[in-house]
């Protein structure tokens, strides 16, 4: 796919983290002669530590996964020309809700939150997403996750220093609901519809969404005339967009936009 083909790449941040996850992936893709937008999900436009003060935080806790994808059904609509989409974890679930739906050239789903229908046994999936259910408390209060929670589901095997200086620079509150709704019909994905080529990305040492899970949710997708690729990349976690080898995920992203026949 020529750059003249789709300029615009919008980034759409998964839960738990603030929108300014994409800033080094934004400065990578405008290098790369892309426009990119990286819109912050409603209620949560502020830094991360701005956002950690309001805890707990109403307006957050009212999130609900339905009206966030057509938060952003709504915005890309407004753009000039269909963009590439690229998603992160929740961000990925909306990107494949979104090509469902036509409003994309082409998506890119890291480590995707898993559909209605898409399963895994894994343990570590279980453990990491406990805490953010939030079963048991009230869903009117938003979820923290502690420095704990955040080693285990989205650091692990990270440094001390590199897992602290990311949770202090990206963690946000959450809404319980907008997890709790992704084994709802709002995360529901027609995988027999063809679609806009579409990549999942995925990594070996995730335990929040396991590589497995990705690997099940790519090959759901039954439209042979449709383009769906997979790559695993080894040592990834769930913090991916930050890790020092984001760079080269990056670049496979890129090249792979590249390789996109066009007009598909």
């Amino acid at each position: 796919m020529n750059k003249d083909s789709s300029k615009t790449i919008v980034f759409i941040t998964g839960a738990f983290v603030s929108n300014s996850c994409w800033d080094e992936w934004r400065i990578f893709f405008e290098g790369e002669g892309y426009k990119t937008i990286a819109p912050p999900w409603p209620a949560k436009d502020g830094a991360a530590n701005d956002l950690r003060q309001t805890q707990p935080n109403s307006c957050i806790a009212a999130l609900r996964l339905e009206n966030l994808t057509n938060y952003f059904d709504e915005f890309v609509r407004q753009l000039p020309e269909k963009p590439i989409l690229i998603g992160h974890s929740m961000g990925g679930l909306i990107t494949q809700i979104l090509l469902e739906r036509e409003l994309a050239a082409a998506g890119v789903a890291i480590h995707s939150l898993q559909p209605q229908g898409v399963f895994t046994f894994k343990f570590s999936f279980y453990k990491a997403g406990w805490g953010p259910l939030g079963f048991f408390t009230s869903a009117k209060k938003s979820f923290l996750m502690s420095f704990k929670q955040w080693q285990y589901a989205f650091t692990n095997g990270m440094s001390y220093e590199e897992q602290k200086e990311g949770y202090y620079k990206y963690l946000i509150p959450e809404s319980k609901l907008v997890v709790r709704d992704a084994i709802s019909k709002a995360a529901k994905v027609d995988f027999k519809k063809p679609h806009a080529p579409l990549l999942f990305i995925a990594g070996s040492t995730d335990n929040f969404i396991p590589a497995a899970l990705n690997y099940a949710n790519y090959k759901k997708y039954k439209h042979t005339g449709s383009i769906t690729d997979y790559k695993e990349f080894e040592g990834r976690n769930h913090f991916v967009l930050g890790q020092p080898t984001w760079k080269e995920d990056a670049d496979f992203i890129a090249h792979w936009i590249e390789q996109l026949p066009t007009g598909k």
